[in-house]
């Protein structure tokens, strides 16, 4: 069980139809999404409870909790077969090779459902897990987007390749920028990890390699945000051929 804390969090969740243990609500916090999450909770027969707000603060840990929290199962990974499986014409993955920082995890998979992607795959091993804190920093996107979690990246790549997907790794060191590769098939866009970017050997698996052209002395960008300007190129392909 783990706590989802503030208001998207806490809305997404109702509104996918996770399985929650009940609502806690700090005590003087009124308006009109309170109430609105008071309605859909009790529409799902979720309990609503109404606490001191140091109670709240014990319970989640945290004071960042917007008066506002919920106690649910963990979100489960999926199979990344499942993944694969729910692939309709041009498809999209984000496979993020060693992500540890969970507010970058949660923005990546904020971005890529913004995006329309069908999924994002993750190692099991040095890497962040599905917690609290990337539900948080999703704003409640991982209560809609499945995660694979697997044991082995490489050869999840292998796997992903053979269902028919091109795989393209982004690195600072490309001669290719980003808008010259073809987004426009089935695409599975690979992220390295903050420090050291992707690893040879998953880089080595990667059909292409492109970098994101920046000004000045720095020279990349944060993880999410690169994967924000990956995954927005691919959508204005995509529909630039409609």
């Amino acid at each position: 069980m783990n706590w989802l804390t503030g208001f998207h969090a806490v809305e997404e969740a109702l509104t996918a139809g996770r399985p929650l243990d009940r609502i806690l609500v700090a005590k003087g916090r009124h308006g009109e999404r309170v109430e609105a999450v008071v309605r859909l909770a009790k529409s799902r027969g979720v309990p609503v409870r109404f606490e001191d707000r140091q109670q709240v603060d014990r319970a989640t840990g945290t004071r960042e909790h917007q008066g506002i929290a919920a106690l649910g199962a963990a979100k489960p990974a999926v199979e990344l077969e499942d993944l694969l499986g729910a692939k309709g014409g041009q498809g999209l993955l984000v496979l993020l090779d060693g992500i540890e920082d969970p507010h970058n995890l949660g923005a990546i998979v904020r971005t890529s459902l913004a995006a329309g992607a069908q999924g994002v795959v993750i190692p099991e091993r040095r890497a962040a897990g599905l917690s609290d804190t990337v539900e948080r920093a999703s704003a409640g996107a991982l209560a809609h987007l499945p995660v694979a979690r697997v044991k082995n990246l490489v050869r999840a790549m292998e796997e992903i390749k053979e269902a028919g997907y091109w795989l393209v790794g982004l690195d600072e060191r490309a001669e290719k920028t980003h808008t010259e590769v073809d987004l426009k098939a089935s695409v599975g866009i690979v992220l390295g990890s903050e420090g050291e970017g992707l690893h040879e050997l998953t880089r080595k698996r990667c059909d292409f390699l492109v970098s994101i052209p920046t000004a000045g002395p720095v020279r990349s960008l944060n993880v999410s945000v690169a994967a924000g300007v990956m995954l927005f190129e691919a959508v204005r392909q995509r529909r630039a051929t409609k």
